[in-house]
């Protein structure tokens, strides 16, 4: 079944409905005076408002979470979506926050992460409303505010004990389904680095997010470097920079690391003492590297593919070198299996663990309910075999029991999620609606 024609009636305000959640920076911040920053909160607060004028049940979850309702029964089937974003970033060439449309483009921060799909989740919602089709279970639409920062937004739902989803999905990935999401651990490492020498760091700072892969870094030392440098890195004075090219943190390998680019460049230039030292140790073992090779930890599976390593953020703060490493591995492999090693390599440099996040691999069988039930409204939307994928990308599916990612990337887009000038074509943001309508009603039907 498809709820194509009450989508259509609708396209407008539904358009106008993302450009207005774009325009709010929700970049998760620790200060305020609301759980994860005014930016998060004041999009949540527009996103309930969206979900009353669309004629919905609304409630916030202490502040962390929100949700949107529709329909009656014992059991609940959801969509999950998140509200907040990663910062912006440079290099754009339209406003990150101004939601414009060019050449059939909607351009902003958070277009197709996540904000798109969540408002298309909405209007999927009233379209099945709208069509005035039976339901034997309720539908819940809940957006959360904590996803780029480790999804503790949805980890409050479930604890606190809200009503968990006897199926669902998020799309916050990509099509056709995803029914494995790598492990991801994401850790930073520090060495203490002495004040002595004449050729040392004095500032080092690179990278917005760990799962980013960052597109500039910066030193500042207290020499002036002679000789030439390597290529895409210059010096002015004591500040060396290097550039790379941005991507997400769970493909590294789709982008160039300027933190290790700048490591590698600062290897050659002789530095003093543990300062020396310690960026010898990085450059030899991290570097460029995206498989962990270097570190001892590289693992694989039939399923999922390579571990990968994004060195996402770096900085020099007093007398402290700190990093930031986000990693993805195998849908079947275990944490014990790597992240020891990983410990006691990182000592031999003089690098002791700081902080440590771990979200557990996710593998749901392809003979499972949700999965046959996304396969055949796939396979009935798009006309293509719902082919199962396992990815490196971490989605509220690993927070929300019974949940698998899908969408709202179609096989052969351009990935734009974390880069400069991210937009959902909206065309595409449309068909993800459709999509989402037509899941919605099969889970609940």
């Amino acid at each position: 079944m498809n709820f194509d024609r009450e989508l259509d009636a609708r396209e407008s305000e539904l358009i106008e409905s993302l450009r207005e959640l774009i325009r709010i920076r929700s970049v998760g911040e620790e200060a305020g005076a609301h759980p994860f920053g005014d930016g998060p909160h004041a999009c949540l607060m527009a996103c309930l408002a969206l979900g009353e004028r669309l004629g919905f049940r609304t409630a916030s979850v202490d502040d962390m979470a929100g949700y949107v309702e529709y329909g009656s029964g014992e059991e609940m089937v959801a969509v999950l979506g998140h509200l907040d974003v990663v910062p912006e970033g440079d290099g754009w060439n339209y406003p990150p926050y101004g939601a414009v449309i060019d050449n059939g483009r909607l351009y902003g921060r958070g277009a197709v992460d996540d904000k798109g799909p969540t408002v298309a989740a909405l209007y999927a919602l009233r379209a099945i409303a709208d069509s005035g089709v039976a339901l034997s279970r309720r539908i819940r639409v809940i957006f959360g505010l904590n996803e780029e920062k480790g999804s503790l937004c949805i980890k409050h739902y479930v604890n606190k004990g809200e009503e968990l989803p006897v199926m669902g999905f998020t799309p916050d990935g990509e099509y056709p389904i995803i029914n494995g999401e790598k492990g991801i651990v994401t850790a930073t490492f520090a060495r203490r680095l002495s004040a002595d020498g004449a050729k040392r760091i004095s500032a080092f700072s690179a990278g917005i997010a760990a799962n980013v892969v960052p597109e500039f870094a910066a030193a500042e030392l207290t020499f002036a470097p002679e000789g030439k440098l390597p290529e895409k890195v210059s010096a002015a004075g004591t500040r060396v920079e290097a550039r790379g090219v941005n991507a997400h943190g769970s493909t590294p390998e789709l982008g160039e690391n300027a933190i290790g680019r700048l490591l590698l460049a600062l290897d050659g230039l002789g530095l003093s003492g543990d300062h020396g030292e310690a960026v010898h140790f990085l450059a030899e073992h991290i570097g460029m590297e995206t498989r962990g090779k270097s570190l001892g930890i590289a693992l694989s599976d039939d399923i999922s593919g390579d571990l990968t390593l994004n060195l996402g953020v770096a900085k020099l703060e007093e007398d402290t070198l700190s990093v930031t490493i986000n990693i993805r591995y195998p849908v079947t492999r275990k944490f014990e299996e790597f992240y020891p090693a990983l410990v006691a390599k990182m000592a031999e440099g003089g690098f002791t663990e700081t902080s440590l996040a771990h979200k557990q691999a996710l593998y749901m069988p392809p003979e499972s309910e949700l999965i046959r039930c996304l396969s055949k409204v796939y396979e009935e939307q798009t006309g293509e075999p719902a082919r199962l994928i396992s990815m490196g990308g971490g989605t509220y599916a690993k927070a929300m029991p019974n949940t698998v990612a899908f969408g709202p990337i179609f096989p052969g887009d351009e990935a734009v999620e974390h880069k400069p000038n991210e937009y959902i074509e909206l065309s595409k943001l449309m068909k993800n609606a459709k999509i989402i309508a037509a899941a919605m009603y099969e889970m609940a039907k």
